[in-house]
């Protein structure tokens, strides 16, 4: 019995979730957290919306700037985290 594999969309949207949990945990924090939050909440979840946008992609080009950018956002989600 093989089972459906976890692909990007699914992994990006979960994903999504928890960072929307951290940033609503971090945004009752009255400091510089609730800042950090904010800019990670942004860039956390664009990574799933761009992967799914990159599935609708005109082109091959289009759909790999659409991942690219998604790159790019998760790069910047680890830089603030860490």
């Amino acid at each position: 019995m093989s089972e459906k594999p976890f692909d990007i969309c699914e992994r990006t949207f979960e994903f999504s979730v928890r960072i929307v949990n951290l940033c609503s945990f971090l945004s009752e924090t009255p400091s510089v957290k609730r800042d950090l939050g904010k800019q990670l909440l942004r860039s956390g979840t664009s990574i799933g919306a761009n992967v799914e946008e990159s599935r609708a992609g005109e082109s091959s080009a289009d759909l790999i700037h659409k991942l690219q950018i998604s790159l790019k956002e998760a790069i910047e989600k680890q830089m603030i985290v860490f």
